[in-house]
């Protein structure tokens, strides 16, 4: 008797140039005990259907890429092992985003979102040269550490209730983004990005249903950084009203 293990896949395709909408194509896969999902598409891709499109990189869960729907969840496909389903898995393009064809979503737009949060230190005035650089001790980088391990998978977007009622929302790794740098010391930037997140489609869209951090695969907790930056946001325009701009 054979020991070999066969599981269905069955795989959204859709090319927008010439399909009026997505249909669902079935693979019979021969899988090995270790294999993820992203191991069985490349099989698809390599060994039955040169035709799929999916994306891919490092295979190491870094490069956030490989994001997709797998039995209606959004998951990093290069982690997500083949040993969590059954003999049938079906695998769809991440939801919230348009699709460029079959498996691979298109996330120019959402890119926008990311430079609204203004990603970078921002200085009143540079320091000198000669002063040396900005020394931070374990506890200050430890403030900010988490949200700064996010890999831009975009698997939070398609996990969000907000993205999908309101696509202009920034959404959860843009402002988990804008926090991290929000709570970095060496930043002094923080009144301009929360000024920007207390904006319509920022902080105060998200009703905390928490879709964002259940599927972040590097523990990001995105829910935690926009709660927080909705509190941070609240406090600081309540001090702009008994402090000038700029006042401490």
């Amino acid at each position: 008797m054979s020991s070999e293990v066969k599981k269905t896949f069955v795989v959204t395709r859709f090319d927008p140039d010439r399909d009026e909408e997505p249909r669902t194509d079935r693979y019979e896969v021969p899988v090995q005990p270790d294999w993820k999902v992203l191991d069985a598409l490349n099989y698809i891709k390599d060994e039955i259907d040169s035709t799929l499109a999916h994306r891919w990189s490092c295979r190491m869960a870094v490069c956030g890429s490989c994001g997709m729907q797998v039995d209606g969840k959004p998951k990093l496909t290069c982690k997500d092992s083949l040993a969590n389903y059954g003999d049938t898995v079906t695998v769809e393009p991440l939801a919230n985003f348009p699709v460029v064809r079959d498996l691979v979503v298109e996330f120019e737009g959402f890119m926008e979102k990311f430079k609204s949060v203004k990603p970078w230190i921002i200085r009143a005035k540079e320091r000198a040269v000669e002063e040396g650089t900005h020394r931070q001790s374990p506890a200050e980088l430890e403030a900010f550490k988490q949200f700064s391990m996010c890999i831009n998978c975009m698997l939070c977007y398609s996990a969000c209730p907000a993205v999908s009622n309101e696509p202009e929302f920034a959404g959860p790794a843009a402002i988990a983004l804008g926090h991290r740098y929000n709570l970095d010391s060496r930043d002094e930037g923080d009144s301009e990005r929360l000024a920007a997140m207390r904006d319509e489609g920022f902080v105060y869209a998200c009703s905390y249903a928490n879709e964002c951090s259940e599927v972040c695969p590097k523990n990001v907790d995105p829910a935690a950084a926009v709660n927080q930056s909705k509190l941070l946001a609240t406090m600081d325009w309540m001090k702009g009203l008994v402090l000038p701009r700029g006042g401490k």
